[in-house]
């Protein structure tokens, strides 16, 4: 199998099974005072170290949490009272908690523009008369697309609102600084980076007013209640730590493929487009619309002939909607219906992209040849 569906989840790398691994050797609650209680709770505290060193935080500005998800929530739920101003293309985690709270205080939406971009300008004019919290991701999900949040966060910054991004798909892949950006919380997740499902990060600078999503034993710090998962946090650690040693070698080849790939496909096959910004993108973002042929459709031929790819967010997928994301940047049905996301990631090699960009053509026009769509575009 040709594994291009990195954005919904990264193979586990092996460093971080053997680190979780060793860890499920060992036996203790990291919140005991006994021996292998505060081994670990050591080990818990390695791993803070290394999600802080990944987004520039410091390690005390770290809550561990159950994923993106959760992270997202935190944020948005346990945000002070006020009104929530967010964007039309974020993710569902995102969107879902804000339409919850509708019910109790007042959510606006800024819209991106057709590259999927959010423009300092649009976020100023969301957040105008007040707002408890902004919240715009570092980089899209579906089409890639990486804003400028120094700018989005220096916007809310100006006007007294708190900023939250979520980051879930940028961690790890570009260089983050949320010291640097001036955002107020992050939330990020291990297995987009080659860690393990079901563990993730919430960034919350000090001093930012925040209540707890999930109340108990007072774990996190009082902010996260429950025992923490420790081989999946020290696994999530192994991933960051490897990330950033990475990143300056790993993105500039990643991006290579990913350019050969999207030029081998737009230029073998008629009437396919890129999504999304052409170049302020995910390193292994390629999302691509073949006009004509049904993105399901793509995805079926594509596994059937060994290759893993998606339409878009895998936490959606079971709706059978079409793409949020794309409708919000305004983009017509036809493109729409017919785009096909392939991410690619470190694992990916040259000789993968060469034999997607020969079985793809192939694909399409099988599909267009009992498309309805033929004698409109001469297919």
């Amino acid at each position: 199998m040709i594994y291009m569906d990195n954005a919904a989840t990264t193979p586990l790398r092996p460093e971080v099974r053997d680190a979780m691994v060793a860890c499920m050797k060992s036996t203790g609650n990291p919140s005991s005072i006994h021996r292998d209680g505060r081994s670990a709770r050591r080990r818990v505290e390695e791993a803070r170290e290394e999600v802080a060193a990944l987004l520039n935080a410091d390690a005390s500005e770290i809550l561990f949490t159950s994923g993106g998800t959760e992270a997202n929530n935190t944020a948005l739920r346990g945000a002070p009272r006020g009104r929530i101003v967010t964007t039309t293309i974020e993710h569902e985690s995102v969107l879902e908690p804000c339409r919850a709270e509708a019910a109790g205080r007042r959510v606006s939406y800024v819209s991106p523009d057709g590259a999927g971009t959010i423009s300092p300008d649009a976020l100023a004019e969301g957040i105008a008369g007040g707002a408890a919290l902004a919240s715009v991701m570092t980089a899209n999900n579906e089409v890639g697309t990486v804003q400028d949040i120094p700018a989005l966060a220096g916007v809310c910054k100006r006007r007294g609102v708190a900023f939250h991004t979520d980051m879930v798909q940028a961690a790890g892949k570009i260089p983050v600084d949320v010291k640097a950006w001036g955002v107020d919380m992050a939330s990020v997740s291990a297995h987009k980076i080659g860690g393990p499902m079901g563990v993730g990060a919430l960034y919350v600078r000090a001093g930012t007013d925040l209540n707890p999503l999930v109340l108990g034993g007072g774990q996190e710090s009082g902010m996260r209640s429950g025992t923490e998962n420790v081989a999946g946090i020290v696994g999530f650690g192994e991933a960051c730590r490897l990330a950033r040693a990475d990143l300056s070698a790993g993105a500039p080849r990643v991006s290579a493929l990913r350019d050969a790939l999207v030029s081998g496909l737009l230029g073998a096959i008629s009437h396919s487009v890129l999504n999304g910004h052409p170049t302020s993108r995910l390193p292994g973002n390629a999302h691509l619309a073949f006009i004509g042929v049904g993105g399901e459709d793509l995805i079926i031929k594509l596994d059937e002939n060994g290759i893993a790819a998606s339409t878009g967010s895998a936490c959606s997928v079971h709706t059978q909607e079409e793409s949020h994301v794309l409708r919000a940047m305004g983009l017509p049905a036809e493109i729409i219906s017919s785009s096909l996301r392939l991410t690619l990631g470190p694992q990916n090699t040259a000789g993968e992209v060469a034999e997607v960009a020969e079985v793809m053509p192939q694909i399409v026009a099988e599909l267009r040849a009992v498309s309805p769509l033929r004698a409109r575009y001469g297919f």
